[in-house]
């Protein structure tokens, strides 16, 4: 429903890209960010470089793992640090620009493809841009229609989405609807529990978890209203609930929160 052509998620991760490091070139490289306790903005700048770079490796060496051996040093100085970031995002742009986003790429999630890394990283430096421009105080619109695929993307990846074989699902019988008012879309999900024992780790899963699913043809148990740029900078932790209404049965809504609660990177 809200997903982007791949050739836009492109333009949106070389343009975000560029605006992140445009925020933070003359930043004081030890300004904090805002919404990621500790980091300073030469280590936002870092980290975006890594992500950029590890998934060009990813998509280089497909379909194979991803690269067991570290990357380069870390450079010393802000300027080096724009530079890394800079080469990084120009290699995975130019690396995707190849790609065909349907042959088999690994990822973390279950959507095995190119294409996943297209529209991850597409809101990987979205967010990452709201990052730099809070850290040097600057505020600029987030595009709605990737704002929208946003809130998917977090309800149906980052926060849920079909379990791992090793795990099951116990379906709540709540549904909440999102509507997001600047691009007239509406997203249901259902709030549910994650149970399993994860087999490399042994990590043990019984907590909240959401599945984005299709309209059940009925009344909704809660509706969260709110523009979709506010809807997703609050669901990363970016921004405050403000501009955003939640109505409707306070069990589903708390069972929602609880699925969006963990922080984000």
């Amino acid at each position: 429903m809200t997903r982007l052509d791949h050739a836009t998620y492109l333009d949106h991760l070389r343009a975000d890209s560029a605006r992140l490091r445009e925020a933070l070139t003359t930043a004081d490289p030890d300004a904090p960010v805002p919404a990621c306790p500790g980091w300073t903005a030469a280590d936002l700048l870092w980290h975006h470089a890594e992500v950029l770079w590890f998934w060009n490796e990813v998509i280089s060496r497909r379909p194979g793992g991803p690269p067991e051996d570290g990357r380069r040093e870390r450079a010393g100085s802000l300027a080096g640090l724009v530079e890394q970031h800079a080469e990084s995002a120009a290699a995975l742009v130019a690396t995707l620009e190849q790609a065909d986003p349907a042959e088999p790429a690994w990822s973390w999630a279950p959507e095995q493809t190119v294409g996943f890394t297209f529209r991850r990283q597409a809101h990987e430096a979205l967010i990452h841009r709201l990052d730099a421009e809070q850290t040097v105080d600057v505020e600029s619109v987030l595009d709605p229609v990737l704002a929208a695929d946003g809130v998917a993307e977090l309800l149906e990846v980052m926060y849920g989405g079909e379990p791992p074989a090793w795990a099951r699902i116990e379906a709540a019988d709540h549904h909440v609807r999102i509507d997001l008012t600047d691009t007239g879309t509406s997203l249901w999900a259902q709030p549910c529990t994650l149970l399993g024992t994860h087999p490399e780790t042994g990590r043990v899963y019984d907590g909240p978890h959401v599945l984005l699913v299709g309209d059940p043809g009925g009344a909704p148990d809660a509706v969260i209203t709110g523009r979709a740029c506010d809807l997703d900078a609050w669901l990363w932790k970016r921004r405050d609930r403000e501009g955003i209404a939640l109505e409707g049965d306070p069990l589903a809504l708390e069972r929602f929160e609880a699925a969006v609660s963990p922080d984000l990177d």
